[in-house]
């Protein structure tokens, strides 16, 4: 495998990163992920765009000028036989504070370290589609936002791995988090979405969650099919009322929930309206990849 470090690519066994780094050390830094569908990636520009605002947020400059990226992301597919017609890619772009002495000014850090990885994507098996899934509502409470915003995608997911423990301890697909005030937020790495009488709902941005790229696009298709959207303010019992639920995220696109707390969700497998707006995701995703000039 290889990898980009800094300024180029190297193998695996070479891409390493000094203990002294302020990502190690403190959790300072951000990433995105990003996914191609054969050889041209999606939403290309939204997840750079998010990483900006993230690198903005905390002061930290990327060290890739804009135009760089297009032709770094496809040298890391080309690299490793990914983003093909028989592979789809997953790539993670990261970037940390960089090396310095031990503190917390960011001043001790002269330049950041930069990571690009591109392997194959592994989405989920069409049964587990077809199936739907299980979570559970963590007794983990998400990020108060007014403590570490939610849209900064930051590299430090203390908080999203205690609630992973849980779910791997109840032996569901994930868990969801409430928020300060008991509302429903988001799952581990995924946006949340539920269906109740024939309208789509999902937590507004105040509630303390990322603004996923693949929730932003949901909304779009769901107002394209004429399903009313109610962004907002909800509680478990009115996800425990549902008549469908889904998550979203960009590796996933739409996966179907069945159950919560091992209470079922309407009749307890993928519903109508998860499974429209699923395969509207899949029939118009092409109008979100890059140029073909460009993969």
């Amino acid at each position: 495998m290889w990898i980009y470090l800094n300024d180029r690519f190297v193998e695996e066994k070479d891409a390493v990163v000094s203990v002294f780094d302020h990502g190690f050390l403190y959790g300072d830094g951000v990433y995105e992920t990003i996914r191609s569908y054969g050889s041209r990636i999606f939403m290309r520009d939204h997840h750079l765009a998010r990483l900006q605002r993230s690198t903005d947020a905390i002061g930290l400059t990327l060290p890739v000028p804009s135009g760089g990226w297009p032709r770094l992301l496809h040298d890391a597919m080309e690299r490793n036989q990914v983003g093909t017609d028989q592979t789809d890619a997953y790539l993670r772009i990261t970037v940390s504070r960089g090396a310095g002495e031990i503190g917390l000014d960011p001043a001790l850090c002269p330049n950041p370290t930069l990571v690009i990885m591109a392997k194959p994507l592994h989405p989920p098996t069409e049964d587990t589609y077809q199936r739907g899934v299980s979570l559970i509502i963590a007794q983990t409470r998400r990020n108060l936002p007014s403590a570490l915003s939610p849209q900064i995608k930051a590299t430090n997911f203390l908080n999203n791995i205690l609630a992973k423990r849980e779910a791997i301890a109840a032996g569901v697909f994930d868990s969801l988090f409430l928020n300060w005030e008991g509302h429903l937020t988001e799952c581990t790495v995924s946006n949340l979405f539920f269906i109740s009488q024939n309208r789509l709902l999902t937590p507004a941005i105040e509630c303390g969650i990322l603004d996923g790229i693949t929730r932003e696009l949901v909304v779009q298709f769901a107002r394209e099919l004429g399903i009313p959207t109610i962004e907002g303010r909800f509680t478990p019992q009115d996800l425990l009322q549902a008549n469908e639920c889904f998550l979203s995220n960009t590796s996933m696109e739409l996966m179907p929930v069945i159950s919560v707390d091992g209470r079922q969700i309407g009749p307890g497998t993928p519903g109508p309206l998860t499974r429209q707006l699923h395969k509207h995701f899949i029939d118009n995703r092409r109008r979100f990849l890059e140029p073909p000039a460009l993969a």
